[in-house]
């Protein structure tokens, strides 16, 4: 049995009985089935149910953002800015798909000789709960635009939203069984990993889930693209706009509770205004208003689960007992809920870990540079390269900075990381390899073919 479980109350919400073994194998192979005939759907056809897809986010809209506060915590106004997300990736990909999946045509001297991007199959989809839509629509919209199927296992916790995502690609009019969720825990992920019909894999989660799905996918020879992780430094220097700067890291800290991979977790700020910046920065992060994720005023709710919560203190009373200095939170609240405040611990160095860890929820780490180039070393001292930040009234140095010396995927300067459908999306490191979004991430689950005409 498989629950979802208020993040607010620790009440169950709902119950859901697991697919079997038979089930699953019956929704794989209609998906496999589906899938040969999809691809044979020319591409002008496919957009037009892309798009109602995307009118039937927007017109539930206000039911998905409840179900997201009540399922993991998102605060219903958050929740909605996810839905439009989706919308946005869903259109973006029905108007783009055709010049995308072009064939390109390359000279030789041959008659004819391009390349054909085909689609692979069917992918599994791995998905977390933080973004308990967006993750999905980001890897869906081009999968099905590009002629590929999708079983989706998604966190338990959301399972309501997953079979969310399902009702509304089948209402859209595409074939019914072609995307499909499993009502499965993690440990039986291997059992569609190996039924031969899944010919690749996407995860998006923690470094270990994402190490076991790719041992298992790569024992079987199939791709896999994984966005995993993230410790994302963000580097203030010295000359920066210092209330811009940390009004912008406080937002990043704190969107969705600071449960995102590339969500601001490392603040290096150069010393001479190190002090400064602390003390704005704790201003805007105390503005945070801690709720019910359904009331409207709320900017941030639970975190997603008690669990969750209690290894987040767990690191921050560690980082304390090693020498860092408690600015702001950092207490767990009493009664009901996996409530966290938002903490800042300063003082933070190496051995604590605030400083090597990932910390998925709102606590911020500190840590303060002698010079810009101290800090470019203290933010590549990480494990992890998803996104970076750095701040400066200099652009052409920050952006020589964000492009050439900082080890992420994605380098913003004077502004916080974010996807965007026309991006790529993706890390480097332990952050994970491979590209979501943008052209590159559509042509992820698609066979280049070489073409060539005598």
């Amino acid at each position: 049995m498989i629950q979802s479980i208020s993040p607010t109350d620790e009440s169950v919400i709902a119950s859901y009985e697991e697919n079997s073994p038979e089930e699953v194998k019956r929704h794989i192979d209609a998906s496999v089935a589906l899938q040969k005939e999809w691809a044979g759907v020319a591409v002008s056809e496919r957009a037009p149910l892309m798009i109602r897809a995307a009118e039937l986010l927007e017109k539930s809209r206000d039911s998905l953002a409840e179900l997201m506060a009540d399922e993991m915590g998102k605060p219903v106004t958050q929740g909605r800015g996810e839905v439009e997300k989706c919308a946005w990736v869903c259109r973006h990909y029905a108007e783009n798909a055709e010049r995308i999946l072009a064939d390109e045509a390359i000279e030789t001297d041959r008659s004819a000789s391009y390349v054909a991007h085909r689609p692979l199959g069917v992918v599994l989809a791995v998905m977390p709960w933080n973004f308990p839509l967006w993750q999905v629509y980001r890897f869906a919209a081009p999968a099905l635009m590009a002629g590929n199927g999708g079983i989706l296992k998604h966190a338990s916790n959301v399972t309501g939203c997953a079979l969310e995502i399902d009702r509304i690609f089948t209402e859209a009019g595409f074939p019914d069984g072609l995307f499909r969720t499993l009502v499965l825990p993690s440990s039986r992920v291997d059992e569609v990993l190996e039924h031969k019909g899944i010919v690749a894999a996407t995860l998006t989660g923690s470094d270990p889930a994402g190490r076991a799905v790719a041992s298992k996918a790569g024992s079987l020879l199939k791709k896999t693209v994984l966005e995993l992780g993230g410790s994302d430094p963000y580097i203030v220097l010295a000359d920066a706009d210092l209330e811009k700067a940390a009004a912008t890291c406080a937002t990043s800290r704190l969107i969705n509770g600071g449960q995102s991979c590339i969500a601001a977790k490392r603040f290096i700020v150069e010393s001479p205004v190190v002090e400064e910046f602390t003390e704005l920065f704790a201003s805007k992060l105390g503005q945070a208003v801690v709720g019910d994720p359904r009331d409207e005023n709320t900017t941030m709710g639970p975190m997603a689960r008690v669990d969750l919560r209690d290894e987040l203190h767990d690191q921050v009373q560690a980082s304390v007992d090693a020498g860092a200095n408690l600015l702001m939170g950092g207490e767990k609240p009493e009664g009901p809920g996996a409530f966290y405040p938002p903490t800042i611990l300063t003082g933070v160095k190496d051995g604590m870990p605030v400083y090597r860890e990932e910390t998925f929820g709102p606590v911020a780490a500190v840590i303060t540079a002698e010079s810009a180039d101290e800090a470019v070393d203290i933010a590549n001292d990480s494990d992890f390269g998803l996104g970076a930040a750095i701040f400066t009234d200099d652009i052409e140095r920050g952006e020589e900075i964000a492009r050439n010396r900082l080890e992420a995927g994605a380098a913003f300067v004077n502004a916080f990381v974010a996807s965007d459908p026309r991006l790529p999306f993706g890390g480097i490191k332990m952050s994970g390899y491979g590209r979501e979004l943008s052209d590159i991430g559509m042509k992820e689950f698609l066979n280049a073919k070489t073409v060539v005409v005598a």
